[in-house]
């Protein structure tokens, strides 16, 4: 099962990394170029543990749908997201912030793993590892950028 483990350093406390993390709203506008909507569970706002929220995007031209939930949450240091339905047989995804002298780094941990046994275990090591770490470093880019700005 591929794992994606990455890190961004963001030049803001933890509480702020954490809080812009788990907003719906935030990751919408981050992931603007899949066209990524909420339209169940929580759809505005900031999520908390036990929430669930219904995403449709578009990925490789294809229409997309997925639950996730907020399986586990220790503020502000840790949250884990867990696909609940959707295009992965496996979704893990774990969020942790650590206090820095320059802000906070952020780490990423993601397990995951295709359906459709061997043709999907071609996927994750030909495609899916490459596109999700892609896609992770561009929303991540985006949240460094959003509380690096002066408004933050």
């Amino acid at each position: 099962m591929p794992c994606i483990e990455l890190t961004t350093e963001i030049p803001a406390r933890p509480e702020q990394c954490f809080e812009l993390s788990l907003s719906v709203d935030a990751r919408r506008s981050s992931m603007s170029d899949s066209g990524e909507r909420a339209v169940a569970g929580v759809t505005s706002g900031v999520m908390r543990l036990g929430d669930t929220v219904t995403w449709k995007a578009r990925h490789f031209g294809l229409p997309i749908t997925m639950t996730s939930v907020i399986s586990e949450y220790a503020a502000p240091r840790r949250f884990v997201d867990d696909q609940q339905s959707g295009p992965f047989r496996r979704w893990w995804h774990e969020h942790r912030f650590e206090p820095t002298v320059g802000g906070t780094l952020m780490t990423d941990v993601v397990e995951f793993e295709a359906p459709a046994g061997v043709v999907g275990r071609l996927a994750n090591g030909l495609v899916l590892t490459r596109y999700m770490t892609k896609l992770l470093e561009r929303r991540n880019a985006w949240l460094r950028d959003a509380l690096s700005s002066p408004e933050a």
